[in-house]
């Protein structure tokens, strides 16, 4: 897939990675929808920048635990784009939750942000995609803690190792027309309040020795969608080697 004209949905696209991943979508002349739930000043500052880019932007909030919203952004997109034909998850929530405090509400609230949220977009994007003569491209982005769970994060890694399984299944339930890929970012974007003790152990523990950035996940996803058109069902780590250490 060329995304030169391609109508895209990136969810969590106002800022952080989404934002990074948007903008580099557009560069490649996308036109872009920019996905919110509670950001719509950097959403609409998004979406400027993207149309500064010369292409075609909107902005679309949505709860995406809620089926309901899920089915109305799907088809304001359409309905502006006249097509979805690549749809990037990017929205996720991440807090720690220690095994001696986690408790139920902290699960649901995970499970329902980082899994139920993909599983209803995919569905209706993935319905959507299917009916288009060009059918379409989804790109999840899981975690390489998905494969490798890290401690104080139980429902966290959980719902990414949802996340790629979903992936591996949508990829067959879709094929041949729409393809479903995943990106496995590392440690990309450490949290502010991580100590700074804490941030070097994890760079140590780093096969390359430094942390990610959004662009190296941005990369992932754009080689998804444009590098090869014979990829499907796999994971790509963004890891600089974690799952190898």
């Amino acid at each position: 897939m060329i995304l030169k004209g391609k109508a895209v949905l990136v969810t969590g696209a106002a800022k952080r990675v989404g934002r990074v991943i948007a903008l580099a979508l557009a560069k490649r002349g996308a036109r872009v929808a920019v996905h919110y739930r509670g950001s719509k000043a950097e959403a609409e500052a998004t979406a400027a920048d993207i149309r500064a880019l010369g292409t075609d932007a909107m902005t679309v909030k949505a709860e995406l635990t809620r089926e309901d919203e899920v089915a109305g952004m799907v088809g304001a997109v359409a309905g502006k784009f006249g097509s979805v034909d690549v749809l990037v998850n990017n929205a996720a929530v991440f807090f720690k939750t220690p095994f001696e405090t986690v408790t139920g509400d902290d699960w649901d609230r995970t499970v329902d942000s980082n899994l139920k949220a993909v599983f209803l977009t995919c569905v209706h994007a993935g319905r959507r995609m299917q009916a288009q003569p060009g059918g379409g491209v989804i790109v999840n982005i899981a975690d390489w803690a998905g494969v490798r769970p890290y401690t104080g994060y139980l429902p966290y890694c959980i719902s990414k190792a949802g996340v790629i399984t979903l992936t591996q299944g949508l990829a067959r339930t879709l094929a041949p027309k729409v393809r479903v890929n995943a990106v496995g970012p590392g440690p990309v974007l450490v949290p502010s309040d991580l100590p700074e003790a804490e941030a070097r152990e994890i760079m140590e523990k780093t096969p390359l020795k430094r942390h990610g950035s959004p662009e190296d996940v941005a990369a992932a996803v754009v080689f998804l969608i444009e590098g090869s058109d014979y990829i499907t069902g796999v994971l790509l780590p963004v890891d600089g080697g974690r799952l190898i250490a």
